[in-house]
């Protein structure tokens, strides 16, 4: 598989190919939905709480005698039993996060770019760079590109080696625009996007990681 390379002016420049072994064959799409997953959970907050017995006001006096009273005995107002009294076995905080082994992840994101690929969504150019910080010349940038409509909808992901600190200034205010750098780039990010903006050298750095 061969893409093109377009400079800034979408006028192409080069190419560059894609080794079949990666990024060719069948696409795992099971890898994909255990990644995504994965991040998913990790992404959770996980700060629900409920109040067991320990925790709730109240209940440091036996609220009644032990017997004679027609009534169960009972010890404490902060029993479960009770109204406003504790939860019993309620969720505690507790972090979602797990992790699946390095080829998952690797396979996952192989078979996330597959796909894409595929369906033509990714654009690569020969390097992404901005000799000023400026949030119209990066839209412009992006729209002459084809990764953005006039009106700056839609989700484009913007794939580099080492992000132009000019550029990521000038591009992060953009709706929908999520700069990621290549060695952090995971399966979810591909597949939450339009379109991806990926550089030459961030193209050959994937090809190498993944093969």
């Amino acid at each position: 598989m061969t893409l093109d390379v377009v400079n800034s002016q979408n006028q192409k420049v080069g190419a560059v190919d894609l080794n079949d072994t990666v990024f060719g064959g069948t696409i795992k799409k099971d890898l994909v939905w255990a990644s995504v997953v994965r991040q998913n959970a990790s992404d959770r907050a996980g700060t629900h709480a409920t109040k067991n017995r320990a925790l709730v006001s109240g209940g440091g006096k036996k609220p009644y005698k032990q017997k004679g009273t027609g009534r169960p005995q009972a010890g404490s107002t902060r029993s479960p039993l009770w109204r406003k009294g504790g939860t019993v076995f309620g969720p505690q905080p507790r972090s979602y996060a797990y992790q699946l082994p390095k080829k998952v992840e690797r396979g996952a994101l192989r078979a996330a770019l597959q796909s894409r690929l595929k369906e033509g969504a990714v654009i690569v150019v020969d390097e992404l760079k901005a000799g000023e910080v400026k949030t119209k010349a990066a839209k412009e940038l992006l729209q002459r590109l084809g990764a953005m409509g006039k009106t700056a909808s839609g989700k484009t992901l913007v794939v580099d080696v080492q992000l132009d600190e000019n550029f990521v200034l000038s591009a992060r205010n953009l709706a929908g625009v999520r700069l990621v750098q290549s060695g952090r780039l995971t399966a979810r990010d591909v597949m939450n996007t339009g379109r991806i903006v990926a550089t030459r050298a961030a193209v050959e750095r994937l090809q190498e990681v993944l093969g």
